[in-house]
């Protein structure tokens, strides 16, 4: 019996020439992985489907999974009953941890063409404002985040980063409560992948999602949608948006702030999300 391959993990070692000057320094070094996820659905009286191909960083898979159904509206947070690899046996070893099966217990509100995904891809078939907008799941919550506490989330997001701080080529997304308090916080290739583990998180665990969503980078259309089909109430990211992504915060009422850091941020929109 030959060996099992090992399950991929986040990063994966090289060996690189780093150059300073005239110098030059021969080390290993850590890339973030970068591997396809198949994402299978199954309801009831139906065989497993393939809908979509995604690029991500492995980890977290189930957890992507099904914030990916969710927020592309496929089936609801409760309909899911089971998250497992698949198991096909004509799935060589390395394909067994790439391939996820979610089984629901209701018939899909729609299904998408399978089509394959980049790890940039986000809304993938939103074409407009309003088609997010009645996607959304829940109104976001009334209510005002400290400014001064806003600003400080970013340190708190990256604290929590162990893969950027190993490999530098990671996006995070995590989840606070009105106290700052983390509820999550996931790492991806992927930005939208992110955002989609620290939600998918929140509904495998049966817990609400928390309001205050904080980005590691910029923030697009995409990343919005998804926050206003999970009732996210407030935004804040590193990078700045996109003139998109601040037509549905305004519409959806929700709070954004770009370029935050510890001693400045740009609100967006919803200024009375922050009190200003």
């Amino acid at each position: 019996m030959t060996q099992r391959e090992r399950r991929p993990g986040p990063t994966v070692r090289t060996t690189v020439v780093e150059v300073r000057g005239a110098e030059r320094l021969a080390h290993e070094d850590r890339l973030a992985t970068e591997e396809p996820l198949e994402i299978r659905l199954a309801w009831p009286a139906a065989p497993a489907q393939r809908l979509a191909v995604t690029m991500r960083t492995p980890g977290q898979d189930f957890e992507l999974a099904a914030g990916w159904l969710v927020h592309e509206q496929i089936i609801p947070a409760d309909a899911i009953l089971s998250v497992k690899y698949c198991t096909d046996a004509d799935l060589s070893d390395r394909e067994e941890f790439n391939v996820v099966t979610v089984t629901s217990a209701v018939v899909p509100a729609r299904l998408p063409q399978a089509r394959a995904i980049s790890s940039a891809c986000g809304v993938c078939g939103s074409e407009s404002i309003d088609e997010a907008m009645r996607g959304a799941l829940a109104e976001p919550a009334d209510l005002v985040v400290d400014i001064d506490l806003l600003r400080s989330l970013p340190e708190k997001l990256r604290a929590a980063q162990p893969g950027f701080a190993r490999t530098g080529g990671l996006h995070a997304a995590g989840l606070f409560d009105v106290s700052g308090a983390a509820a999550v916080v996931r790492e991806d290739v992927g930005r939208h992948n992110a955002v989609d583990k620290a939600v998918g998180s929140m509904i495998l665990g049966a817990r609400t999602v928390p309001p205050v969503l904080v980005l590691s980078g910029r923030v697009g259309f995409e990343l919005v949608q998804k926050a206003v089909v999970s009732g996210i109430a407030v935004i804040a990211a590193v990078g700045a948006p996109t003139s998109l992504a601040v037509d549905l915060a305004e519409r959806a009422g929700v709070g954004l702030v770009g370029f935050t850091r510890s001693d400045r941020c740009v609100v967006y929109a919803g200024p009375g999300r922050f009190g200003v």
